[in-house]
């Protein structure tokens, strides 16, 4: 015998519907919860049983450190692994009409191979070219089918004719003042550039998305002294507050991570609370909370999913400018000397840009790029997830 259905709406069990408890966890999470795991042991053996000088996979054999830095940015990806890909690929009918939208902006699909170009080679890069050693023989280097005066090169790594240090495939980009090599100081950047774009994003997001749907929610006092808040840290001197950290602490890569996604989150607790004030109103959210559901709930299951265009939109805004922060920082001496960033490569060849202007071009322009592959997928993904509020600033 069939099970019987209630017929009446006020009959149903929606959790039972559902198939989910107050604190049932979803799919996605479960993965992540159990691939997280693993990642949390791992970085509680490095720090509390192994000693600063002793690499993480010594005592298996393999001489590999993992910094702190890493286990932040394995994790970030984990996060986009089981709520960005995973999500589109349990929903392909969705997916399809997304990448539909999506893909009527030529350059926004441009821009999307050469994003995937910098993850891939910010992820297997560093792994095959690792940092370049100095080598002040081979300073100043010329790329490959250029040349330069050979007086300007301490060595030239390639040939000399008629006085003219002509470049060589050792060095396809050419060299700084030290001797590295451009292009594999380049590719290490690309690794730098994930991390920044990942972490600081990551903490950015979290703390916007939880002020702007807790403020937009709850309403009220809470409303107001969250917003208030948000009011006085958006006009704080920022980049006053970087350099007295920085200056006090030094200008390690961590460190700057964590200042930019620790006071980068105003716009985006803005965006999301006006977003969530609107859903906070249909009818269906009225209905949630007149059936006896937590506002916990009602915020997790409810609000913040539907709030998701926003963020992801407001995403492709913050990552642009977190690494262009980094790039500016480095240009005035205040970046982590120690990483090959963009910024930091940038940096060490404004002095020489009268007879080495490689040193700064190769990066700037894959900065540039990069930047610029941001704005066209953001203003795609805005057109395709939320058709309604592009329609509205087209008017």
């Amino acid at each position: 015998m069939a099970t019987q259905r209630p017929e009446r709406f006020d009959q149903v069990n929606w959790e039972e519907v559902a198939g989910a408890g107050r604190f049932s966890l979803s799919t996605n999470a479960k993965g992540l919860l159990v691939t997280t795991i693993p990642l949390l042991a791992l970085a509680a053996y490095d720090w509390l049983v192994l000693d600063e000088r002793t690499p993480t996979f010594e005592p298996v054999g393999l001489n590999v450190d993992v910094p702190i830095l890493d286990y932040m940015f394995a994790f970030t990806l984990l996060l986009f692994a089981f709520y960005v890909v995973l999500p589109l690929y349990q929903h392909p009918r969705l997916t399809k009409y997304y990448w539909r939208e999506f893909r009527r902006n030529r350059p926004a699909v441009v821009s999307l191979v050469w994003l995937g170009v910098v993850f891939v080679l910010g992820l297997v890069g560093p792994l095959l070219i690792t940092s370049p050693e100095q080598n002040v023989l081979h300073s100043y280097q010329p790329p490959v089918y250029l040349s330069v005066n050979a007086a300007n090169a301490a060595t030239c790594a390639g040939e000399v004719v008629d006085g003219m240090c002509f470049g060589t495939w050792q060095y396809p980009l050419g060299t700084t003042r030290a001797g590295k090599g451009v292009f594999a100081m380049l590719v290490n950047g690309f690794g730098i550039t994930l991390k920044i774009g990942f972490i600081s994003t990551f903490i950015a997001v979290v703390l916007g998305a939880s002020v702007g749907t807790v403020s937009a929610y709850a309403g009220g006092w809470v409303d107001e002294i969250l917003m208030r808040y948000v009011d006085i840290q958006g006009s704080w001197p920022t980049l006053i507050m970087y350099l007295l950290i920085i200056y006090t602490f030094g200008g390690r890569l961590w460190l700057l991570i964590l200042l930019l996604g620790t006071f980068s989150w105003e716009g985006m607790a803005r965006y999301v609370r006006s977003k969530a004030l609107s859903i906070s109103e249909e009818e269906y959210i009225k209905a949630i909370n007149m059936s006896g559901a937590s506002a916990f709930r009602v915020v997790r299951r409810h609000v913040v999913p539907n709030s998701a265009s926003s963020i992801i939109t407001d995403i492709t805004l913050l990552i642009p400018g977190f690494l262009l922060a980094e790039a500016q920082l480095s240009f005035l001496g205040l970046g982590d000397t120690s990483v090959d960033s963009w910024g930091q490569i940038i940096a060490g060849g404004r002095d020489a840009l009268a007879f080495a202007p490689w040193i700064v071009l190769a990066p700037g322009l894959v900065l540039f790029l990069t930047i610029l592959a941001f704005n066209f997928v953001g203003d795609a993904l805005l057109d395709a997830l939320n058709p309604e509020a592009a329609a509205e600033a087209e008017r």
